[in-house]
């Protein structure tokens, strides 16, 4: 008998409101009054459905199916070839990993187990969290938002800095003074990817991360994150053996596997967090966790996206060994997890600082239907 084949793909543009505009530290000076991403649902020729979906700032995925129609008819089975469709489309300059975790998705509902299950993990079960801000904000509102997040059962936080040098010391120095002695904090200086194109934004040279990193030690902060530019692969390493503290980064590499591993020799951080979504999906991914574990660097991935994302990456960190909690996207009152995860039925909460890895199918989540009708707009349709 042979194997399934894609026999339909469908794109949806979607686009959840928040309840107030998110001022995102990446991207300095945009409001984001939306949670935006492309969807994508996969069919085989026997029924059965994958989903997946990937972060969009407006809409610049139009013209997607003009290529992801090239997977129509390929064996629904064979993720390598998903990954080697993929790969093709990006030498033209797409880079669209997060289409890949539809094929596991499909993957795990043929089996009837959880995806996590699929990549050899034996432990489900709850996962510590730490909630992740996403703003830039002054150290005494940051003071009150760690407080809160403490009340909710949260033990580590983490903050961001994307302003001047005294501002982003005082900020942190502040909140570090106010609750260091029973939260664990770690810092955010998202420097990897650069975005200028709505206002100014600050570019770290080695000198300066230097400096930050020194501050952080002192004052007990638990890791660095992205101080330097994606491809400052030397300033990283240089910077990852000075710190006394670790330095964490690599979640947007769409190098993939070779670009990690890359780092990974070169010693570029001690933290290793790649997003499935963006650095080669679920099956990359994967190797990437195994080659930190051969080399005895930590692994732990960077989860914020959406609720597509978070379940993808949830998936993956039950290969961890858990030595580092789980990012949690969180920044009251815009980013929750009702907006967070508009596209699921169910979205993902932290109870007590601890979120729960899915033990249904495939992702473990199911899209929501209302949702899509009400905030999604069907742009692509195609049938083998």
């Amino acid at each position: 008998m042979s194997n399934p084949t894609v026999s339909r793909i469908e794109l949806w543009h979607f686009g959840a409101p928040l309840p107030e505009p998110f001022w995102p530290s990446w991207i300095p000076g945009y409001p984001m009054t939306e949670n935006r991403c492309t969807m994508i649902r996969i069919v085989d020729s026997d029924g059965v459905e994958g989903w997946s979906a990937g972060p969009e700032l407006i809409r610049e995925r139009r013209g997607l199916g003009d290529v992801v129609g090239l997977m129509l008819g390929q064996d629904a089975t064979d993720i390598d070839l998903a990954q080697q469709r993929l790969r093709e489309v990006g030498y033209f300059g797409w880079k669209n990993w997060w289409i890949e975790p539809a094929f596991w998705d499909m993957a795990g509902h043929r089996a009837g187990q959880p995806v996590w299950r699929l990549l050899g993990a034996t432990e489900g079960g709850e996962v510590e969290a730490y909630a992740s801000f996403g703003e830039v904000r002054s150290g005494s509102q940051r003071i009150a938002d760690a407080e809160a997040r403490y009340e909710e059962g949260f033990r580590t936080v983490k903050i961001r800095v994307h302003e001047d040098e005294d501002a982003d010391i005082r900020q942190v120095t502040e909140v570090a003074a106010a609750v260091g002695d029973k939260l664990r904090i770690g810092v955010d200086a998202n420097q990897a990817w650069r975005v200028s194109a709505f206002a100014d934004a600050p570019q770290w040279d080695l000198d300066r991360a230097k400096r930050f990193a020194d501050v952080c030690a002192d004052i007990g902060i638990a890791w660095l994150e992205e101080p330097l530019p994606m491809d400052a692969y030397d300033d990283q390493a240089a910077l990852n053996e000075y710190s006394r503290i670790p330095i964490s980064g690599a979640e947007l590499h769409t190098g993939g596997e070779p670009e990690l591993r890359m780092m990974i020799e070169r010693g570029c951080y001690s933290i290793y967090q790649p997003d499935a979504i963006f650095t080669g999906g679920i099956d990359q991914t994967r190797r990437i966790i195994a080659y930190c574990k051969e080399k005895g660097v930590t692994y732990t991935p960077h989860t914020w996206t959406n609720g597509v994302g978070f379940a993808v990456n949830l998936q993956l960190y039950t290969l961890s060994d858990r030595d580092k909690p789980l990012e949690f996207p969180l920044e009251q009152p815009s980013w929750i997890p009702e907006c967070r995860d508009a596209m699921i039925t169910e979205p993902f909460i932290a109870r007590d600082g601890k979120v729960q890895i899915p033990e249904g199918p495939g992702l473990g989540v199911t899209v929501s239907q209302e949702a899509l009708a009400q905030y999604g707009e069907q742009f692509f349709v195609a049938d083998a």
